[in-house]
């Protein structure tokens, strides 16, 4: 008698790509801006995102050994990213105990309680600095600054790019005077300035962003989309009133703009399937952004349009679907 002919679900295309070498590609396109960090910021840096990667790691072995009792996961690479963007959203200077908190919550609330990777739905790392913010808005909002002779961390903490903007329209200022404030778009885009420690450097995040299109881990459709119609929606605000809108640049080299855009947006796992799908959902993020940014009570915004708009990932792939294999388009007889 012939043996059984058993089908298995779909995909059945192999690759030699696995989900950890994806993961790796990832650190290394974040490696020039862990850099950038590490040298506005110094130890603190190296400090805060050991033990994010280190908390995730050990939540996710703890968790699913004792508690789910499933198939440790941990060498798959995707704790160590959670726990590196987590990091990245951090201000430097956060006391250890929150780190350890908000790795918990992106490892155990936001991965492991939907199943772990493949199953999430929102972004783990996001929902950990999200969580981090609502819960210590304090402490992550104090950014510290460098000293300019050495670049050690002052015991002064400072204003955002888009702190600062925000502040200032709030009470009268225009963006003239402001703008002597802020840094230019040469610091902003070197990063020689306040944030979270992934924020630093435009530049660096680019150079990782594009490495990952080339790589082929992420396509150009979601950044690249973010990134124009956030400069578009801004853009014109600004020709409208330049002394009550910052311009395109400022919006697009300062916050989280690009360190979503290229790392946070692009998860393989919470962005939709499709090219059309993604850029609808790249889209949605850059005008929940830009309204947060110009008419909410935060500057920042991006982390909350992410994962309002992984929400809507599930129902953009619904109508966004590619055609089934088999499938035959009618024709209308004339």
């Amino acid at each position: 008698m012939a043996d059984p002919i058993i089908i298995s679900a779909s995909p059945h295309v192999h690759s030699a790509r696995t989900s950890k070498k994806v993961m790796y590609d990832v650190l290394y396109a974040l490696i020039p801006a862990f850099l950038v960090s590490i040298y506005v910021f110094g130890i603190s840096a190296l400090i805060l995102t050991s033990v994010a990667v280190v908390s995730c790691i050990v939540f996710e072995y703890l968790i699913q050994k004792y508690l789910l009792k499933t198939e440790i996961t941990v060498t798959d690479g995707s704790a160590l990213i959670t726990g590196i963007l987590l990091a990245f959203n951090l201000p430097a200077g956060l006391p250890i105990w929150m780190i350890i908190v908000g790795s918990l919550i992106a490892i155990g609330v936001a991965k492991l309680s939907f199943g772990g990777l493949g199953y999430n739905i929102f972004n783990p790392a996001l929902v950990g600095r999200v969580f981090l913010l609502v819960c210590f808005p304090v402490q992550m909002t104090s950014w510290p600054t460098a000293v300019e002779n050495n670049l050690s961390l002052d015991a002064v903490t400072g204003e955002t790019t888009l702190g600062i903007i925000k502040e200032g329209l709030m009470y009268g200022e225009t963006m003239s005077s402001i703008s002597e404030k802020i840094p230019s778009a040469m610091e902003l885009l070197l990063g020689i300035t306040s944030g979270s420690i992934g924020e630093m450097s435009a530049l660096a995040l680019l150079l990782g962003g594009i490495f990952l299109i080339v790589r082929k881990v992420i396509t150009w459709h979601i950044p690249v989309t973010i990134l124009v119609t956030m400069a578009a929606m801004t853009g014109i605000f600004w020709l409208v009133n330049p002394e009550l809108y910052a311009n395109p640049l400022i919006h697009i080299l300062s916050g989280g703009a690009i360190l979503g855009a290229f790392y946070m947006a692009t998860d393989l796992v919470t962005s939709p399937m499709t090219k059309k799908g993604m850029v609808i959902f790249a889209i949605g993020i850059a005008v929940i952004t830009v309204v947060i940014r110009l008419f909410g009570a935060y500057p920042e915004g991006v982390s909350f349009a992410i994962l309002i708009m992984n929400a809507f990932v599930p129902l953009i792939d619904k109508y966004f679907k590619p055609r089934r294999f088999g499938n035959q388009i009618k024709s209308k007889i004339m």
